[in-house]
């Protein structure tokens, strides 16, 4: 009956697009069709100002909805950084409403505030920094941060806050309320607050989905809030989602989703959710950048209203002509299904302060090892050990590097993880060290999907030790996944996390060793057979629903993941771990990637402003499938995506079970050819990745960034997302069309140079450059004022080119300067931050004579057994 259903699957999965009616939109999510219902307008909430307390760290306040008459507590805090916490809870819930814990890195530290102004119509507060203030309205409840006469951001402006309160279901308060229950609602009703009742909607205590029924046994839950950005017409952020780089109105459509799912053969500019989902958006204009993380791990809509969207660019013409005094705004509402409203506002005021700023709450880009800026080759699936050899020697035939070789779900023993086939791996170890030898590594797939079966000790474990998520009913969850019927591990218990972190020690995971890394998919959870392919939301973790978990446990699982790959080194290796499902701080454990992407040229194209979109929430270790998973690539897209994937910061090819086999020599000697010249070229550039990566564990700064984050006076820059910059000094802009004879780039920057790197021609910033190219061309500028660190000797590995001498590229400014920095140290232990170990060196080229100093202190024993670094540099003269 197993083979037979996943047979049944298959035949499914071989549809040509999403199939849609398998997700909700809006208006078949009854908390979100609630909350659409209410327009904008008067609130219902009203500040009660004598309720006002002061401290040091912090402001309560007591909120009324003045229909029902519930209370809410409001919580303000000023943030060292300038940042500024809101939030908002009931001030007596019936029972504990969710707050996300494991995200923040720490309780973020407070600065005081202090009571400037205060009256019956509401009060002012310093927040002590450029006449900064937070004004809050009392009738109807308004929140306002102002800087001097300027209007930062409003909450509540248009009347959208909404606080689904919990409540007893009318049936059952007659005859089944307990005297304890009974007292606290009675204490619920006391204080002048006496709930009134309303009238009960469709979906607020079970709600059906296709064949599926969600209990809602707490009844209605959901929070809703509205932000207004004063003269913003530009926002960023809330992946993942297969769109456009900036924002787009939701007026008359669907808001943006966000609720991880396992979303098959996705579309292209649709809001729909996909596989992670990042709280997080960023408003710019040419004065300020700013942000909001909405800390809420349930469901999410966020509705996107802009009062310059509807008009034509003509109309945007005439305003400017006719010198139009209106002022363009961008309204965002959240909507969550349950937990509270705990809101991180980031005042910039520029993008690298936002970036500092999210940084200081959720921590930065994981320091990845060299070796996994390097090519990755991966299909689902290599057949058997000697089909894993044949590859690893067609990359040394070829002479195309190459660190890591994949392996997806076939290599297991029937599908239960931590195993090898008996039949096809039988000597993994054998296998390994093939690999090892050649200075190369493996990625193998763990799922956190269990297979149940008595003889499977994995399962047994976690069923023994109560690990696996329940149903509502407290039996152990169950749902089918790749393996047949399958258990979900609960990856919110840190009990359960602490054990699978265990479960990678080299004594436990038979056949693994030091150059096996792991491969975290279908984390959303996936269940094939569940409400939207994922779990129910009213199974149980602990004493939380699915509902109040769900956008997090992918994070988890990769966390767990992550901590095992360092454990089973005694805390000195770096890991690396690639999920498919994220959430805000996935960052601090390794890589994602875009997910199961075609090959088409419209996912070519989508690729770049996905990851674009990831970087400015924090998650730089981002790529997308080369040649896309499903379908067949035509040899020109297969070029064109090894060229765009060369440049961006996770580089691995795979394909589905069903394609044709796509390594990199198998389209003729001139594709071949082509292909060794991109693969080529990242290698050569691993130097100046690694330093780029370096500084995003440092501070956070995206290694791949739109144009705007450093350029944000230039508005030409604003809506780009067909090319992007590699730090601060490379510009590249892949040919994504078929057939391309030519690519328009947009350079930035009036008075600066940029230098194409195969040309070394120069030309002015500012404009727009029209590039011929043919099928060898990969359009790259560097920024002149730049120095940037290369390795011209390119080997079969990035271990084996360690010890080569580096060649810093110096692009001159018009000034005839340039400035650039270098870091190296053992390139994959945690050396560099325990035992300081590593060279950081800020590189200054003036007069003809290049020259260094040091960026940090450093250990001289970073360069123990080794040959010290060799330096050559080039010049490109203005």
């Amino acid at each position: 009956m197993v083979p037979l259903l996943v047979a049944l699957l298959f035949l499914c999965l071989g549809a040509e697009a999403v199939d849609r009616s398998n997700f909700k939109t809006c208006e078949q999510s009854s908390f979100c069709k609630r909350q659409r219902e209410l327009k904008p307008g008067q609130s219902p909430y009203r500040a009660l100002l004598d309720t006002l307390e002061l401290s040091d760290s912090r402001i309560t306040l007591q909120l009324i909805n003045d229909n029902n008459k519930v209370r809410l507590l409001l919580e303000l805090y000023r943030l060292h950084g300038n940042m500024t916490r809101v939030k908002i809870n009931e001030l007596k819930p019936l029972k504990p409403r969710y707050e996300v814990p494991d995200v923040l890195i720490t309780d973020p530290p407070t600065e005081p505030m202090t009571l400037v102004a205060q009256d019956e119509n509401g009060l002012v507060l310093s927040l002590g920094v450029d006449e900064q203030r937070v004004i809050v309205s009392a009738r109807p409840f308004r929140l306002d941060i102002v800087e001097g006469p300027t209007v930062l951001l409003s909450l509540n402006s248009r009347g959208l806050l909404t606080f689904e309160h919990l409540r007893l279901r009318k049936d059952t308060i007659s005859h089944k309320i307990t005297s304890t229950v009974g007292s606290m609602w009675d204490s619920i009703k006391s204080d002048e607050q006496a709930v009134k009742e309303e009238e009960d909607k469709p979906g607020m205590w079970e709600e059906t989905f296709k064949t599926h029924s969600d209990s809602k046994p707490n009844g209605p839950s959901s929070i809703s809030l509205d932000f207004s950005f004063p003269g913003v017409d530009h926002v960023y952020g809330i992946p993942e989602h297969a769109d456009t780089l900036k924002l787009r109105n939701t007026d008359g459509g669907d808001p943006y989703r966000l609720y991880n799912l396992d979303v098959f053969q996705y579309e292209l500019h649709n809001l729909m959710a996909l596989y992670g989902a990042v709280p997080v958006i960023i408003s710019h204009n040419t004065e300020r950048t700013m942000g909001i993380f909405w800390l809420n791990a349930a469901e999410t809509w966020v509705d996107i209203s802009s009062s310059t969207a509807g008009k034509t660019v003509f109309g945007k013409m005439m305003d400017f002509v006719q010198g139009s005094s209106e002022v363009p705004q961008t309204d965002v509402r959240w909507i969550s299904e349950s937990g509270i409203i705990d809101v991180f506002v980031l005042l910039g005021p520029t993008p690298n302060d936002v970036f500092a700023q999210y940084a200081s709450l959720t921590g930065t880009q994981a320091f990845p090892s060299l070796s996994t800026l390097g090519y990755h080759q991966c299909r689902w699936n290599y057949n058997d050990k000697e089909d894993v050899k044949t590859v690893d020697e067609g990359f040394d035939k070829h002479d195309i590097p190459c660190d890591f070789i994949w392996l997806d779900i076939e290599h297991t023993d029937g599908k239960r993880y931590f195993t090898w086939d008996p039949h096809k791996f039988a000597q993994p170890k054998e296998m390994l060290q093939g690999l090892m030898d050649k200075k190369r590594k493996m990625v193998a797939i763990v799922d956190p999907h269990i297979k149940v079966d008595s003889g499977y000790n994995i399962n047994n474990e976690i069923r023994s030790k109560s690990f696996y998520v329940k149903t509502k009913d407290g039996a152990d969850y169950e749902g089918w996944c790749w393996p047949g019927n399958s258990g979900y591990p609960d990856f919110t218990n840190p009990e359960m996390r602490a054990w699978w972190a265990s479960k990678f020690a080299y004594d436990q995971y038979e056949g693994s060793m030091e150059n096996l890394f792991i491969w975290n998919d279908m984390n959303e959870p996936s269940v094939f057979n569940g409400p939207e392919v994922t779990m129910h939301k009213d199974a149980l973790h602990g004493s939380w629903e699915h509902r109040d978990v769900h956008n997090i446990y992918g994070l988890y699982v990769q966390k767990a993941t992550s901590e095992g790959l360092i454990q089973r080194s005694g805390g000195v290796e770096r890991p690396f771990v690639l999920t498919r499902a994220f959430f805000a701080g996935s960052q601090r454990y390794g890589a994602v990637w875009t997910g199961d992407n075609a090959a088409e040229w419209g996912h070519l194209k989508i690729s770049i402003p996905m990851c674009l979109s990831l970087g400015l929430v924090g998650i730089s270790f981002c790529g997308a499938d080369v040649g896309g998973f499903f379908k067949h690539p035509s040899t020109e897209l297969l070029v064109r995506w090894y060229q765009a994937g060369a440049y961006q910061p996770f580089f691995r090819a795979h394909a589905h079970l069903d394609t044709p086999r796509r390594e990199p020599w198998l389209f003729g000697p001139d594709n071949t050819a082509l292909i060794r010249e991109a693969v080529r070229q990242r290698y050569a550039l691993l130097p100046f990745w690694y330093q780029l990566f370096y500084n995003a564990y440092r501070t956070g700064q995206p290694v791949m960034r739109a144009l705007w984050v450093e350029y944000p006076k230039e508005p030409a820059t604003f809506v780009i997302e067909d090319e992007y910059l590699l730090g601060k000094d490379l510009l590249v802009h892949p040919v994504t069309d078929e057939g391309a004879k030519g690519v328009t780039a947009y350079l930035p920057g009036k008075g600066e140079i940029w230098y194409d790197v195969h040309t070394f021609q120069k030309h002015k910033g500012a404009q727009n450059l029209y590039i011929p190219v043919t099928m060898s061309s990969i359009p790259v500028f560097q920024r002149g004022g730049s120095i940037i660190s290369r390795k011209n000797r390119v080997r079969r590995s990035s271990t084996c080119m360690e010890n080569d001498p580096y060649t810093l590229y110096v692009a001159l400014s018009p000034q005839g300067t340039a400035e650039g920095e270098i870091y190296i140290d053992d390139f994959h232990t945690f050396n560099f931050e325990k035992e300081k170990q590593f060279i950081h060196r800020h590189l200054h080229f003036s007069d003809n004579t290049l020259s260094s100093n040091l960026l940090a202190l450093i250990t001289a024993s970073v360069l123990s057994g080794k040959d010290k670094p060799v330096f050559w540099y080039r010049k490109y003269q203005f």
